[in-house]
């Protein structure tokens, strides 16, 4: 089983530990993509509208001109740089070293820097989302589009793959429909269904918390993964198609 989860927009600094090094992280058949967009970012990050080019507010300003040093900055595990509802609900400090180990084995962050990442790789805190265009890439996501498949297609084979991206971080890679399911929540009152969405990443937060927590052997089937949902919440199981992955919807009641 892989857990797709997107970054978190904000990330925790490290405040000391060695510069990232392209060569330890995991999909190495990336390292010459990751190079162009990291080139790309410190160029735009440098330049007088760069707020305005990555799409971003005067308050963020820090983070952006961090972008420019970033092969100087400190790194840290991407389970301690990223930080937000999801990885808020996920708790991985929480998790026995037994646990962990299972976290670091099944995640996988789908990233407009880094194209994929897992949960130990070592990465310094950066600011850059998928939806941002670089004059020397194009818009990130068509871009890591070009480059994914070929280095996540024997990594994800034979494998389940539980889909808790947001969309501009899904259009970055497809996996194959069918074994690849994509969890959507919603909210259930008076017979009426809404998604949602502050509650969406919490519940798929805590959803990648329990697949490597629980007792008992990873689903491997999309019927096994709503087997182990139900377990804690109303689920239901969508069926995909040729071309469409299942859906694991996730209600929560109003």
């Amino acid at each position: 089983m892989l857990i797709l989860l997107p970054p978190s927009e904000g990330k925790t600094a490290a405040t000391d530990g060695l510069p990232f090094d392209l060569e330890d992280l995991h999909f190495p058949e990336l390292n010459p993509a990751r190079g162009q967009v990291l080139a790309a970012l410190a160029h735009v990050s440098a330049s007088p509208d760069a707020l305005a080019k990555l799409g971003v507010g005067a308050s963020l300003a820090a983070e952006v001109q961090r972008n420019t040093r970033l092969h100087a900055e400190p790194s840290a595990p991407a389970h301690t740089v990223y930080s937000g509802v999801l990885y808020d609900a996920l708790g991985y400090r929480s998790m026995t070293p037994a646990q962990r180990r299972k976290a670091d084995d099944a995640v996988v962050v789908i990233s407009a820097l880094w194209g994929a990442i897992r949960f130990a790789d070592r990465i310094p805190a950066y600011r850059l989302s998928m939806s941002v265009g670089l004059p020397e890439t194009g818009k990130l996501a068509s871009y890591w589009k070009r480059h994914l498949p070929a280095a996540l297609a024997a990594h994800a084979d034979g494998q389940l793959l539980v889909d808790c991206r947001s969309s501009s971080y899904a259009a970055a890679w497809a996996p194959p429909p069918e074994r690849t399911v994509v969890v959507n929540v919603f909210q259930e009152c008076d017979g009426k269904r809404t998604v949602v969405s502050h509650f969406a990443k919490h519940t798929r937060g805590e959803l990648a918390r329990h697949l490597v927590t629980r007792r008992g052997k990873a689903p491997e089937t999309p019927e096994a993964l709503l087997k182990a949902a139900q377990e804690k919440w109303a689920a239901e199981l969508v069926p995909g198609t040729a071309r469409k992955p299942h859906a694991l919807n996730v209600i929560l009641a109003g």
